[in-house]
């Protein structure tokens, strides 16, 4: 590996401010991959109490977290800064994409992103016939039941996954599941006879942004709605992930 020296910096980490500087060379590592103290410290040139302490203060807001293996990788802040910078794009493409799914399916289609311990809709196509069940644009949930809630939290960071699920009415192996298959279904979370399919949306990095979900009764969507519609969901989120990533 090659080892860089802070003094003789190219220009994207030159800012005139050391502490900027080194922080940047140290994000810039970290864009290839989940990276070790050890790495860090050769690719970079720090000393390892720098590197060490830079990363630390980075992991406390967020711009870094670590991975299983404690090696450290870009942080949930960043993507969700991007999100913002790029989300209206994915809700401009919402406005033509979720009333497709709901026209074709019969069901209502919604998107939900992550706040905090909620899960807030921020999009929706209702269908006429829905009842009660419709969603208003800026209704929040919790984060413990339901396809919605299993979707953002599944691929989250491990301590923020873990914590999600201590307070919820599903399992880390739930999640696991989720992961696996690439989706998630709930049947009776919010009433007796609805029944709701969520896949993830992805921005930036991959990173899961949002949740797409179809909902609605029984009757339309049967019990496991994933055989007859899991498609056009996964085709509908991927759809909407290209534009929060464009």
């Amino acid at each position: 590996m090659t080892t860089v020296s802070c003094a003789d910096l190219p220009l994207p980490h030159d800012s005139g401010v050391g502490v900027l500087n080194k922080a940047s060379l140290l994000l810039s590592v970290l864009e290839e991959g989940p990276a070790s103290l050890s790495t860090i410290v050769v690719v970079t040139g720090l000393t390892r109490p720098t590197a060490h302490r830079l990363a630390q203060a980075m992991e406390r807001l967020r711009l870094v977290t670590r991975d299983t293996r404690g090696r450290f990788q870009l942080g949930p802040r960043l993507g969700e800064m991007a999100v913002v910078v790029h989300g209206d794009r994915m809700l401009a493409l919402a406005a033509s994409v979720l009333p497709e799914l709901r026209d074709r399916t019969g069901a209502g289609a919604r998107l939900y992103r992550r706040r905090e311990d909620l899960q807030l809709c921020v999009a929706g196509a209702e269908t006429s016939t829905a009842g009660g069940n419709t969603v208003p644009v800026g209704t929040a949930f919790s984060l413990r039941s339901g396809a919605v809630a299993q979707v953002l939290l599944a691929w989250e960071e491990p301590e923020v996954l873990y914590a999600g699920v201590t307070r919820a009415r599903f399992t880390a192996a739930a999640l696991t599941q989720v992961r696996r298959r690439g989706w998630a279904q709930s049947f009776g979370t919010w009433d007796t006879d609805v029944v709701t399919l969520a896949a993830p949306v992805r921005g930036p990095g991959g990173r899961v942004v949002a949740a797409l979900s179809l909902s609605g009764p029984a009757s339309v969507l049967t019990r496991e709605p994933s055989r007859e519609f899991g498609g056009a969901v996964i085709d509908a989120a991927l759809r909407l992930g290209e534009a929060s990533a464009g």
